[in-house]
């Protein structure tokens, strides 16, 4: 019998007048903040940034001393999809979903239905969410329908406020249609999100292609499908002067080929979710729905690439490529089942443990990959913890021990592999554009 989805109900509610961030740590590396102070915030603002709290203070105060305050997180990558898909998520659910995992700000793929592949569907989105917490940032198609044959109206949709284009969710095979795009990348200064994936090495597999997808008997997809299209890509970049971006890079040969292309000085950056550098293939011994996506999990080689990649900046972004589907769908066989899982809310208790407990990143890593580096590559602008800036930040408390269930998440839908798994480090409360998301207590 299926389990029905349960969704929690929020709500951005107004910031309190006058907010004391007591005695916690702050982190803004463009500010060379790394120390314990004490943050007023007044009327949206921040006020002061004092050495000592005040000695009395009329107004809301938080404190404890395992607190960390930050810029907004900013994830580049989810799937919101909507419109066409909102039996599995919303642009509404899918910010509350944000929010509750600490995050200020998204990109949201192209990948609905219809693509984001018109100015409507761009305007769209920009409408329905401009008075949401969250900032909701659409990025647009490459191809019309993403179907990889005809270049899409892009001067129109990055006119319309299109931060990126893409056809995540599909690579563009074309390479002479993925040339026409990357110039207009250099033209526009956006960068181009690849979906890194040759289908002719993909096509009707449905895991990592190693040892265990031997043993278990299941089509894989090898490392090589990746890595192909990387190359590919970069040399375009090299030749049309464009910028690239590796989405949800997932092989060791791809960081290498991203490490390379940086010595060149290439305009070329990558991603990478926390699911790739804390889970391997092994994990599909279980035939769990939940722990298949595109790419897949590789092998532990593989996953340590990343991790170094990440400690030497190779990889510049952690982002979450939050997939939701239905239950009816994920309730399937392996083989049948689509790619993805959601990631939103369990990214930052991933990112505490497997990182920063381990001493992989620090706090300040942390800032660059997940607050600064994602909006530099997409042109926005890197909020301050900053005297009289707007206050646009997350709170968190990194000691924290919990486990995630599906009865504290606020998406629609529940296909997640960290069900009843074990994090340190939880968003506690995040605020932007004069709201507040205060996160729930467990239950």
């Amino acid at each position: 019998m299926l389990k029905k989805s349960r969704v929690n109900k929020g709500t951005f509610e107004i910031l309190p007048k006058k907010v004391l961030l007591k005695n916690i740590r702050v982190i803004d590396n463009a500010e060379k903040l790394n120390a314990v102070k004490s943050v007023v915030i007044r009327n949206d603002k921040i006020a002061d940034i004092l050495d000592k709290p005040p000695a009395s203070f009329d107004g809301e105060t938080w404190e404890d001393k395992n607190f960390v305050l930050m810029p907004g997180l900013f994830d580049m990558h989810v799937h919101f999809r909507e419109p066409g898909r909102e039996d599995e998520e919303t642009l509404e659910t899918g910010s509350f979903t944000a929010a509750n995992g600490g995050f200020t700000g998204v990109a949201c793929m192209p990948n609905t239905d219809p693509a984001i592949d018109t100015q409507e569907v761009v305007n769209f989105i920009r409408e329905e969410t401009r008075d949401y917490l969250v900032d909701v940032h659409p990025v647009s198609a490459i191809t019309k329908a993403r179907e990889g044959k005809e270049l899409a109206p892009i001067a129109e949709m990055v006119e319309a406020g299109a931060v990126a284009i893409s056809d995540d969710g599909s690579p563009v095979m074309n390479a002479e249609l993925m040339r026409r795009a990357l110039e207009y990348s250099k033209m526009f200064d956006i960068p181009i999100l690849g979906h890194e994936e040759d289908t002719n090495l993909s096509k009707n597999r449905h895991m990592h292609e190693g040892f265990y997808s031997t043993k278990l008997g299941i089509q894989g997809i090898p490392a090589l499908s990746e890595e192909i299209i990387v190359a590919r890509d970069i040399m375009l970049t090299e030749f049309t002067g464009g910028r690239f971006h590796v989405c949800h890079i997932s092989s060791k040969g791809s960081v290498e080929l991203i490490r390379q292309a940086k010595a060149k000085g290439l305009k070329v950056t990558c991603e990478v979710t926390p699911h790739h550098f804390t889970l391997t293939d092994q994990v599909v011994e279980s035939y769990d729905t939940n722990t298949k996506m595109n790419p897949p999990l590789r092998s532990d080689e593989d996953r340590q690439a990343l991790i170094d990649g990440l400690k030497d900046g190779t990889i510049d972004a952690i982002a979450t490529d939050h997939a939701p589907h239905s239950i009816e769908e994920k309730e399937a066989e392996y083989i049948n089942a689509p790619f993805g899982i959601t990631g939103l809310e369990t990214a930052l208790g991933l990112i505490t443990s497997e990182l920063l407990d381990t001493k992989i990143l620090t706090l300040k890593d942390i800032y660059d990959r997940c607050v600064q580096n994602p909006r530099k590559i997409l042109n926005l602008d890197v909020p301050k913890i900053k005297t009289g800036e707007n206050a646009n930040l997350t709170l968190f408390s990194q000691k924290e021990n919990w486990t995630y269930n599906d009865s504290i998440s606020f998406s629609k839908s529940r296909n997640t592999p960290f069900t009843n798994h074990p994090l340190t480090g939880r968003s506690v409360v995040v605020i932007n554009k004069g709201k507040i998301f205060k996160t729930p207590p467990l239950k």
